[in-house]
């Protein structure tokens, strides 16, 4: 979806649309009318503005979850589930985390195969998956979570998502941004015509794209083993961008 705003500018504003959507002139639209509907198609500007800001993340998604094998679906399931249930424990009990922010995000049992020259594919086991994405707030503890997870028997940890659960309140800041880099880009193309620039005709946003950055938790895990320490997660930054196609007049 796309947000616009227009200036009612006369014929320039008829050729603009013409530049844009190639409307056909009405019958009544005399000679000397559509000459200087041509001209004025000529004396704009359109030019695209890029703003970004740099975000500190508030929240984070993690992604857990556990697999057992076993040799039958149910078996599989009824390990599973089990694991699961303690570990719901953990988070709810543990690290206070409401039960709005524990969802569930996967859950499968799936029969698996072994496969030689000899013999083909062979029936091996089932397993059973069943993995939750957690809403965390509380950024500094996520390693120690991730860790009490493991621990607890979570042995699917497969990333981490980063992001600003109210990014639309750095959408102002990035659509300051985004005009005036407009504005430069504009006005520098109309010095090289040498023109002035004239007012802005329309403006349309691209929706701001949310910002959202992700970690690796197996590298993680990786680097706590080798040093005999904890998880360390950093959140780091993520950026708010959005775009503004923007329409001038040139003098």
């Amino acid at each position: 979806m796309m947000k616009m705003w227009m200036k009612p500018l006369g014929s320039v504003l008829i050729a603009g649309t013409l530049l844009v959507g190639g409307a056909a002139l009405p019958a009544s639209f005399g000679m000397g009318q559509a000459q200087a509907a041509e001209v004025s198609m000529v004396n704009v500007i359109n030019v695209v503005g890029k703003g970004e800001i740099k975000v500190t993340p508030d929240v984070a998604y993690l992604y857990i979850g556990v697999e057992s094998n076993a040799a039958t679906a149910a078996a599989a399931q009824k390990k599973t589930a089990a694991t699961m249930n303690k570990l719901s424990t953990l988070l709810k009990t543990d690290w206070k985390i409401a039960a709005k922010d524990i969802q569930t995000e996967q859950f499968y049992v799936s029969p698996n195969y072994t496969y030689t020259d000899k013999e083909g594919q062979k029936f091996k086991d089932y397993s059973a998956t069943h993995s939750v994405k957690v809403t965390y707030r509380d950024l500094d503890k996520i390693g120690q979570l991730l860790d009490a997870a493991s621990e607890a028997g979570a042995n699917r940890i497969q990333n981490i998502s980063f992001a600003s659960e109210n990014p639309d309140k750095y959408e102002e800041q990035a659509i300051a941004k985004a005009m005036a880099s407009a504005n430069t880009k504009a006005a520098a193309i109309a010095k090289a015509a040498n023109r002035s620039l004239g007012a802005v005709i329309t403006i349309s946003q691209d929706d701001a794209q949310a910002p959202i950055a992700y970690a690796q938790y197996d590298r993680a895990m990786a680097t706590a083993s080798e040093s005999n320490a904890g998880t360390s997660i950093e959140p780091g930054e993520i950026t708010v961008t959005t775009r503004l196609t923007v329409q001038y007049e040139m003098k």
